[in-house]
């Protein structure tokens, strides 16, 4: 016998077939299906909809599967809709809804995939959903402001680019000729010479430059999607100057606001914090996180693992060991969180708005350097005539 079934894992694949008096021979991936289900990409606000009213439809009593049939059916996207359809079938075969999601890793993020799993095995799915829901709005609002900002410094970034370059390949070369006999001489000024070099080469292999540049971006690309390029590129994020510390800042924050709302709902603290670590969004902090866990199931405290892994901030550390020995910890947590987000926020604003001014005095420096560059030379052979 051969076929397709819906599974989670192979594991799970080859207990079905068990289960069906079958020995299986080969249990591998549907290629296409897997690729299917990574390639939908689904905007924030939409998802953020679709928790709201899965939780309002949930609350009233509406059983799963109708809930999911009939968001399929009022959603205007089409990849959403495929989504949805998709989980709806899963769920049908018998997959939980966290695993239904996580086949689409494009659409549901880590976060609420932990979430509607603790949401499900605790009982309190409702809940689960509307919290995601509120978290997806936070994040996108935060991105909508930040990008807003980011607009002009960018826009600045690439006019910038584009007028260097085009200085460089079609203003530059023109002055060669003039140049020519100082460089004879020897009595080229050094800025100047690296400036004609720079351009030579540009005009030369300029193509090959741009080629390579992409083929690098898709290496890097393909290896951020490997466990070891992930690890590797939060640690470079959580180590970026001024812009690192923010992102550490929001995911001690997340860990911190889902761990207090899966305490407040009675889920046991180990499993609350194996949810959370999954939800921190960072495999660095990840890690602390399972070292603090260790510590718990063998009946210490969670605040000094936290402290001793030096990432987190030493006031969170110490609200974590007053809300320990006063039996707060949930609320605490959630109260940590907010505080964390509104300090990382004003931080985030005011360093993006620092950003325009940078990106102008970089922009005038380069340029700068290439009006000395070309005038150099001529103030010299006026010198000398």
């Amino acid at each position: 016998m051969s076929g397709t079934l819906t599974a989670g894992s192979q594991r799970e694949a080859v207990a079905q077939l068990t289960g069906k008096s079958l020995f299986p021979l080969q249990v591998k991936v549907e290629a296409g299906r897997r690729s299917w289900a990574g390639s939908r990409r689904v905007s924030g606000q939409q998802l953020a909809q679709v928790y709201s009213q899965l939780a309002g439809l949930l609350r009233s009593g509406v059983p799963l599967l109708r809930s999911l049939e009939v968001l399929r059916r009022q959603t205007s996207s089409e990849s959403l809709k495929a989504v949805l359809d998709d989980v709806r079938s899963r769920v049908e075969e018998g997959t939980t809804l966290s695993d239904a999601m996580r086949q689409h890793p494009r659409a549901f993020d880590d976060l609420a995939v932990s979430m509607v799993r603790a949401g499900g095995e605790g009982g309190f799915l409702e809940d689960a959903l509307t919290r995601i829901a509120q978290f997806t709005e936070q994040q996108e609002d935060l991105k909508a402001r930040t990008m807003g900002a980011l607009a002009y410094p960018m826009f600045l970034a690439v006019v910038g680019t584009l007028v260097v370059f085009g200085l460089l390949v079609f203003f530059v070369p023109s002055f060669g000729q003039i140049f020519e006999d100082l460089r004879e001489q020897g009595k080229l000024p050094a800025v100047t010479e690296w400036l004609m070099w720079t351009s030579d080469t540009l005009q030369r292999y300029g193509v090959l430059l741009l080629v390579a540049m992409g083929g690098l971006v898709y290496y890097l690309r393909r290896q951020l999607q490997t466990d070891a390029g992930r690890y590797f590129a939060d640690k470079m994020r959580m180590r970026l100057p001024m812009f690192g510390s923010i992102y550490q800042s929001l995911a001690v924050a997340r860990f911190c606001r889902v761990l207090g709302t899966l305490l407040k709902n009675g889920v046991p603290i180990l499993k609350s914090l194996e949810i959370s670590r999954d939800a921190a969004g960072n495999r660095i902090l990840s890690e602390a996180i399972q070292r603090a866990s260790e510590n718990i199931s063998a009946g210490d405290a969670l605040a000094p693992p936290l402290a001793a892994s030096g990432y987190f901030p030493e006031t969170v550390v110490e609200m974590i060991a007053v809300a320990e020995e006063s039996n707060t910890l949930d609320q605490v947590l959630v109260d940590v969180a907010d505080g964390l987000e509104r300090r990382t926020g004003r931080r985030l604003d005011l360093l993006v708005r620092l950003l325009e001014p940078v990106m102008l005095l970089v922009l005038a420096v380069v340029v700068l350097i290439v009006v000395i560059a070309l005038l150099l030379p001529i103030f010299k052979m006026t010198s000398t005539v």
